[in-house]
């Protein structure tokens, strides 16, 4: 399990080399990738009814954090979903975009973008499901943005990378609230404690931070903006996303995490209103559209708020129609997309006005976007038509009965999507296009083609895929065993009336669509107002704050940095101080102070001031090696002679280093007012009374012993030394001496560039 969840990250490293040396067969190569992973979960479905299979490996043993996996009905149908369509995607990416500069490129974060993908659905362990998550929305980031020259694509991005980004952050929150109420980070314990985790007092802000999470994702309302807009990426990420992958990782999150958190009242509310809003919102759009894209990118709004809706109903029938309507859709959406990329590739046409007629040319697409264009509006006896009767039949429980209203509705407005998409293009009077149109090689068929054949196999064998597959994916998502019993007919019914009028309603809109579109268009000024103008209000105060604080922090005046780095370190250690420091005290005893000691301290305090008050260069110089000099003494008196040895040699340097530099500046001026010494005066003595307090607190405040000891008696054994301090730098705190032999030589190296940069100056005078 972990050289397959890992191993496509090496693939991936391999991936721009393998495409330099295979050429335009680079596609098919890479695409054994996901075809081994394709078999290796299809190995699990004989035993998937059986239980949950778990592997575990140590991650951060410490921490108690592991690298745990799990395999059952709900992870399997992702993985298969990933891996599968992956599979044709790669392939289809390789004939797509060949001859592109970057394609190597794009085979490397793709391939990388699928194996995160994995990573979340597989994960068991709470922190490894969050670093997936988060590197699918950073190599979402790169593949959206792959036409980096492109700014709306740029744009499109970024703002994918904002919205997503943002919601994992309060996902973060949630799962570490999460973790800790439930005792364990580990899905497999969380999931069998969820009485104990909804009785909570946390329950509702742990909800509230992952659903945020989920719904930002997986653009449920208000967040739904971000989705259409990411189609500034090339068809095959499209296809990708939209159909198993990125775009459903939230509602994975919802379905896994059901057992824990679903069946309250706030649960169903919030992803019952949510998904239901999404739902109309995503359809309406997509029916407002003309771009073909666009247009199947507002549909996957739509899918994924009925998804969102189905799992927060919650009843056994609602997860198993939001089950077989995941399928179902990744399996039509996957083709519609990719059919959506060969219009495009063959004959240039983004937009449904500039097509039509291409059925003599192109007859197999034209087929193939029929049969998946007919599992999209639900039509027996194509999969999607099961799903879209378990949907009515989840609805029609419910009490809600504006959530039915919403269904319907959006039912008849896909069938008029699907009538657009699986008719307009092909039939009727040819349309001139920008390319000659011609039938798509084998690379970009094959995709649709399996996809929409395994749609229409789907409805045909339906108690097959319920009994392999379907049921245990229920199961999982309810936490007990679920016999979903999905068929091809249930017999005339409710849910098989609705499902006829939608049919009926959806293809009188689709021949009403052009007056359709003209009757609503008062409502493109209600989108532009929407929740993407609140975004770019929000991204716009975001520069104008960062502009006022660059203004007063970024001043270019390096007093002031200190300054502000020094009060507000000041300050927020005496808030902790205030808040949790009722047992300190200061542990102050001049009793036992000795006259020569007392003689080193007033002179180190008499240099300090003297080096703050004179306004001679080399007196400030005298009183600072004064300073150093007097420590260096401190040293030897406390039995730190090295230490004292290194104080001496270090003062050495810089005070000759000092007195050097001093003969090459201007004569001392008066830069500053009295009052702004006054203020520096104030601010100094401020913090060194903060440093000095902390030393006095710290001494009354010990909590565990002196480790000293310890080093004393592991010098020689454990670091075969006796000088215990050069022990500790070089043994026992050999990281941190790196570091620092590491910034040091770095300085040099900059110095020595500057000094070799002065030379080359020189020469050329």
């Amino acid at each position: 399990m972990l050289y397959a969840l890992l191993g496509g990250f090496g693939v991936a490293a391999l991936a721009a080399w393998l495409h330099r040396l295979t050429g335009r067969h680079s596609g098919w190569i890479l695409a054994l990738w996901p075809a081994t992973l394709l078999l290796y979960f299809l190995s699990f479905l004989p035993d998937i009814n059986s239980g949950t299979v778990l592997f575990f490996y140590d991650w951060i043993p410490s921490l108690q954090i592991r690298l745990s996996f799990r395999i059952d009905g709900l992870s399997l149908l992702f993985a298969l979903l990933i891996s599968g369509i992956g599979l044709f995607i790669v392939a289809y990416a390789g004939r797509y975009l060949e001859g592109h500069r970057d394609l190597g490129r794009f085979y490397v974060i793709l391939l990388a973008f699928m194996s995160s993908m994995l990573g979340v659905v597989l994960a068991d362990n709470l922190i490894a499901l969050f670093v997936f998550w988060e590197l699918t929305s950073i190599t979402s980031y790169l593949l959206i943005g792959f036409n980096h020259e492109d700014a709306s694509a740029r744009r499109s991005a970024l703002q994918g990378l904002f919205v997503t980004v943002g919601g994992g952050l309060a996902l973060m929150t949630g799962l570490i609230l999460l973790g800790q109420v439930g005792g364990s980070y580990e899905l497999t314990e969380l999931l069998d404690n969820g009485d104990a985790i909804r009785q909570h007092a946390l329950y509702t802000p742990i909800l509230l931070l992952i659903v945020l999470g989920a719904f930002t994702k997986s653009a449920q309302f208000p967040f739904h903006f971000w989705l259409p807009n990411a189609m500034a990426a090339p068809t095959p990420v499209s296809a990708y996303l939209h159909s198993a992958t990125m775009v459903k990782a939230g509602v994975y999150l919802l379905a896994r995490l059901h057992p824990a958190l679903g069946g309250t009242e706030l649960w169903s509310a919030l992803l019952g209103t949510a998904g239901a809003v999404t739902l109309f919102i995503g359809i309406w759009l997509a029916v407002r559209s003309t771009g073909i894209k666009k247009m199947l990118a507002y549909s996957t709004v739509m899918a994924l708020g009925t998804l969102t809706l189905l799992i927060g109903i919650g009843s056994e029938q609602a997860l198993a129609a939001a089950m077989a309507f995941l399928l179902a859709h990744s399996l039509y959406k996957g083709a519609l997309f990719m059919i959506a990329g060969i219009i495009d590739h063959e004959t240039g046409s983004k937009d449904l006005r500039d097509t039509g007629g291409l059925f003599r040319a192109m007859p197999v697409t034209a087929v193939v976007a029929g049969v998946a264009a007919l599992s999209l509006a639900g039509v027996l006896p194509m999969f999607g038509f099961v799903a879209k009767e378990l949907l009515f039949e989840s609805v029609l429980d419910d009490p809600r009965t504006w959530l039915l209203a919403m269904v319907v509705a959006g039912a008849v407005m896909t069938v008029a999507v699907a009538a657009l998409i699986g008719i307009l293009p092909w039939y009727g009077q040819p349309v001139a296009t920008k390319k000659i149109p011609h039938e798509a090689p084998p690379a970009l068929l094959a995709g649709p083609v399996v996809l929409a054949t395994l749609g229409l196999l789907g409805g045909l064998f339906a108690p097959w895929v319920d009994q392999h597959l379907l049921a245990a994916a229920t199961s999982a998502v309810a936490g007990t065993p679920v016999n979903p019993d999905l068929a091809l007919w249930h017999g005339i019914n409710p849910a098989l009336g609705l499902s006829l009028f939608s049919l009926i309603a959806g293809l009188l809109l689709y021949r009403w669509h052009d007056g359709f579109r003209t009757a609503t268009a008062f409502t493109d000024t209600l989108a532009k107002r929407g929740p993407e103008r609140g975004y770019d209000w929000l991204m716009a105060a975001l520069v104008r704050i960062a502009e006022t604080q660059t203004r007063f922090f970024q001043s270019g005046y390096l007093r002031y940095y200190l300054m502000i780095t020094l009060l507000t370190s000041m300050s927020l250690v005496w808030l902790v101080i205030g808040m949790k420091g009722d047992g300190l005290r200061l542990h102050l005893d001049l009793r036992d102070v000795q006259f020569h000691e007392a003689v080193l301290i007033f002179t180190l305090m008499a240099g300090a001031i003297t080096a703050a008050r004179t306004t001679s260069r080399l007196g400030a110089v005298a009183a600072l090696g004064a300073v150093g000099f007097t420590v260096a003494l401190l040293y030897v008196m406390f039995s730190a002679p090295d230490l004292g040895i290194t104080q001496v040699l270090v003062e050495t340097l810089t005070v000759i280093l000092l007195v050097l530099v001093l003969f090459r500046l201007p004569g001392f001026l008066k830069l500053s007012s009295t009052a702004l010494r006054v203020r520096d005066a104030i601010v100094a003595a401020s913090v060194g009374v903060t440093m000095t307090a902390l030393v006095l607190f710290a001494l009354d405040a010990r909590l565990y012993d002196s480790i000293s000891h310890w080093h004393i008696a592991e010098s020689l054994p454990s670091g075969y030394g006796r000088n215990m301090v050069n022990v500790i730098l070089v043994d026992f705190r050999a990281l941190d001496t790196l570091g620092e032999i590491f910034v040091l030589a770095l300085a040099a190296i900059g110095v020595l560039a500057m000094i070799r940069l002065r030379a080359e100056d020189k020469r050329h005078e």
